[in-house]
């Protein structure tokens, strides 16, 4: 203390110049196998003195010494994979010894990197075909690349993105109804070291697969029916790992479920809304340690509109709007077509399940097993019927046809990112309908060339 006190601090401070650096990104994109310069201009440190060293932290990496350079710039053959790496610029003043450091990050890509994948099926086949940026399509493109043919009966095709790791491109997944095929996101090559098909994913898989429908978590795994029962990809581990989105033992329960689901996902919590097809009763699933089935553990509001423990009807569609409004399509013994509203809070506690209405839906002849239906978030329900699309408001039960015109009925319906845009696929192309607000879906742009009637489709942008 006493020191303290009698120290005045009457002294100069003699700081060193810190090297200004220009030139340097924060971003640099890679096309695999090309070379990669980053040439920053450094200045205010005298040359004679002036040390440079590079490192790509590369998480996969076995050595530490590799993805180390030294000099000015980096100039090297970039030979990693089409994601994303940070490099950190070392400068060293090698008259006193202090260090500056620089941070950017490299974007690995491939010619895949941007554009579309479309699944779609040509007399029978099951095709893949890679839509450039400038629309141009490379049809067949995994039998192009792959030397085989894809597994008949194709259903989904999935872009896996982890949003827990700023959506890191993780896999595609071609789905059909007995299987399906996983691609590396950066070559469209199957799979060799990861599991490369549907019954690969199973740490112990089932004699055969049926699949009803999958959908993707936000981890970037796969989660749905298969056989009737609820499996969802293991998150327990590092999303660069071979097990990472493995399928382990389903839902425990007694319980077999109809193809579709909701899947819901609010404040990072998943909860999944299914429904029972031999007790006739929707059912909760939550994802904890690994999807679990809760049956009918819920709290029902009332029972007036229906009872989701007894509804007695067929499932035959379901979509959601905002993760709050679901609409059920269901069938009766007499072939008649319901519409059933409710809320499911499966994410909250308590679990309650709110039935709003059930009323004959106007238009019987929509529904059916194959019909092509999305919800927006401000509340619409597109309903594709032959070569038309609907619009129907379920609050007013309004119904608009849109502008669009297709010669061939519509087998695909998808909706943009911004959900402005309504992707339609219709003979052997895709078309873009606008649907932003005082819009009535006139096409806006199309791609030709496609091989038979699309399924579904990805993109990267």
């Amino acid at each position: 203390m006493s020191s303290c006190y009698k120290d005045k601090g009457n002294y100069d401070i003699d700081m060193p110049t810190e090297p200004v650096v220009t030139g340097l990104d924060t971003l640099y994109h890679a096309v695999a196998g090309d070379s990669l310069i980053i040439e920053p201009q450094i200045t205010g440190i005298p040359a004679e003195h002036l040390s440079c060293s590079w490192r790509i932290y590369v998480p996969e990496e076995i050595s530490p010494e590799h993805n180390r350079y030294e000099g000015n710039s980096l100039r090297i053959i970039f030979g990693l994979q089409a994601k994303r790496y940070r490099v950190r610029l070392t400068i060293t003043n090698t008259d006193n010894g202090m260090q500056y450091f620089h941070s950017s990050y490299i974007q690995g890509i491939t010619e895949f990197s941007v554009g579309s994948l479309v699944l779609s099926q040509d007399d029978g086949v099951t095709k893949l075909s890679f839509v450039k940026p400038d629309n141009t399509v490379q049809p067949n493109i995994y039998e192009a690349i792959n030397n085989e043919e894809l597994p008949p009966d194709p259903r989904h095709l999935h872009f896996l993105r982890n949003a827990n790791t700023g959506n890191l491109p993780l896999a595609y997944w071609i789905i059909t109804k007995q299987g399906g095929v996983r691609l590396n996101v950066n070559d469209l090559q199957k799979e060799t070291i990861k599991p490369g098909t549907l019954l690969e994913n199973f740490f112990l898989p089932p004699e055969t697969i049926t699949v009803g429908s999958l959908q993707n978590h936000r981890q970037g795994v796969l989660m749905g029916t298969i056989n009737g029962k609820f499996y969802g990809g293991t998150t327990s581990t590092w999303d660069q790992n071979d097990y990472y989105g493995m399928f382990g033992a389903y839902a425990v329960g007694n319980y077999t479920l109809a193809p579709q689901f909701v899947l819901t996902t609010i404040g990072g919590n998943a909860s999944m809304i299914a429904y029972e097809q031999d007790k006739k009763q929707f059912v909760r699933l939550l994802v904890q340690l690994g999807p679990t089935y809760f049956g009918t553990q819920y709290t029902v509001k009332d029972t007036v509109a229906f009872d989701p423990r007894a509804v007695g009807l067929e499932l035959v569609q379901i979509v959601q709007i905002n993760s709050a409004d679901t609409y059920a399509y269901m069938q009766d013994a007499n072939g008649q077509i319901f519409e059933l509203k409710f809320t499911a809070a499966f994410t909250e506690n308590p679990f309650t399940f709110s039935p709003l209405h059930k009323r004959l839906f106007a238009r019987q002849e929509w529904i059916h097993a194959d019909t092509k239906m999305l919800a927006t978030q401000n509340g619409y329900i597109y309903i594709a019927a032959e070569n038309k699309i609907f619009r129907y408001n379920p609050l007013n039960q309004q119904i608009l046809e849109l502008e669009a015109n297709f010669t061939h009925p519509v087998t695909m319906l998808k909706l943009d990112d911004d959900q402005n845009t309504l992707i339609a696929g219709s003979g052997n192309s895709i078309y873009y309908l606008d649907i932003r607000t005082g819009r009535n879906g006139n096409i806006t742009g199309e791609i030709n060339g496609i091989p038979g009637q699309p399924i579904d489709m990805v993109w990267r942008k």
